[in-house]
């Protein structure tokens, strides 16, 4: 029996949609009858509960991700040869900013998934990423670039993200040859149930999460990165001025100081409505009753609140950026990320019935092509795991 091996994150960097990745493809493998399990970077020199983002934990994860780790693998693998395991089995990093696990596993049997270029380009001096870097940041982001593009076989997520990766390549002097390349695209699936939610659900998590059942209101979801544009959200609602007198709910990351004093001196504060982090029900309950999902991006590798907005038969305000408007398949209303007026406008747009209905019937059509069953076939054929 054929056996996929995928490579996730290191538990104390919490990087949750990365692990929710890796366990969409284990859950995806291991349905269709293949046997799948997750290796991920052991907690040795770090804790298990230390944040890693700065001081000191950020460099003990760093030896135990990129010293002892790739050690870890080799020996792994090596004891796979010797009791006759390795040629049943194919191996798959989950997350590009891993790529150099790749260069400890077998070549022909191995892949990656690249989410985005978005920090590669950003620690490269391009603005149009939103993604600067410090210096050390920069040196990290070259190697895994070079690291990402010696492999033979790269899934993206993306048209994007792909046409930004060869590009990339380019400029790596051992990049893998353009003829020995198997990249591709395999667009992401949904990562977990999304539906529309009834009226009568969603009221007492709303409720919960501080919105009143009569409360009309615009959603973003995501961290506040400045790449997302969340405040857009309050430039949007200002230009709208008495078009629209709803709330605006940021779920995720709490708001900035920064955005906060700039909703005040819009006159916004009072509308404004903070869900920090919403489990997944409240998150349904969030995108079914929204009068719109708004997302603004500068930039993004793929756009999963899209889709799971649309799932969720919520309209999308989104911006005209790339991958946006190639993620929502046209069934979004598109605007300049810098301008305000039009993201207005859209509001406007979405007060007419008939216009508000057909996006929202074309949105849940559009997600019929990020079904996971489809994202897996796509990654077993990567594999040579199915005709």
């Amino acid at each position: 029996m054929p056996k996929l091996i995928i490579i996730g994150n290191y538990p104390p960097d919490r990087q949750q949609s990365m692990e929710r990745f890796a366990q969409m493809l284990q859950r995806g493998a291991e349905e269709q009858g293949i046997d799948a399990e997750i290796w991920r970077p052991e907690v040795f020199f770090s804790k298990e509960h230390s944040s890693t983002t700065s001081g000191i934990a950020k460099w003990l994860g760093y030896l135990d991700k990129w010293v002892r780790y790739p050690r870890v693998l080799r020996k792994r693998i090596a004891k796979m040869r010797r009791d006759g395991t390795l040629q049943d089995a194919c191996f798959h990093v989950a997350d590009h900013s891993n790529a150099y696990y790749m260069r400890q596993l077998p070549p022909d049997k191995s892949a990656i998934t690249c989410h985005d270029v978005l920090a590669i380009r950003g620690a490269r001096g391009d603005a149009e990423a939103h993604c600067p870097a410090s210096r050390t940041g920069k040196l990290m982001q070259a190697w895994i670039l070079k690291n990402l593009t010696r492999s033979k076989k790269v899934a993206a997520v993306s048209h994007t993200t792909l046409s930004q990766l060869k590009s990339l390549a380019g400029s790596v002097s051992d990049a893998c040859p353009p003829d020995q390349r198997d990249w591709r695209v395999v667009l992401n699936g949904l990562n977990a149930p999304f539906s529309p939610m009834p009226c009568h659900e969603a009221k007492p998590l709303l409720q919960s999460a501080g919105i009143g059942s009569e409360v009309s209101f615009l959603l973003h979801i995501g961290s506040s990165l400045e790449r997302k544009n969340r405040a857009m959200l309050l430039e949007m609602a200002a230009k709208a001025g008495a078009k629209w007198n709803g709330a605006i709910v940021f779920a995720g990351a709490p708001l900035t100081s920064s955005l906060q004093s700039r909703a005040s001196q819009l006159g916004l504060a009072e509308r404004v409505i903070q869900v920090h982090r919403p489990d997944h029900e409240t998150l349904r309950a969030l995108y079914s009753r929204c009068f719109a999902f708004v997302f603004p991006s500068f930039s993004e590798g793929f756009g999963w609140p899209v889709i799971e907005a649309q799932a969720c038969g919520a309209p999308v305000i989104a911006s005209d950026r790339q991958p946006m408007p190639e993620v929502s398949g046209g069934a979004a209303i598109h605007a300049n990320p810098y301008d305000p007026h039009a993201f207005a406008e859209a509001i406007a747009e979405l007060q007419n019935a008939s216009c508000r209905c057909n996006l929202i019937d074309a949105g849940r059509l559009n997600c019929e092509r990020f079904q996971p069953e489809q994202m897996m076939r796509k990654y077993f054929a990567l594999h040579g795991l199915r005709d």
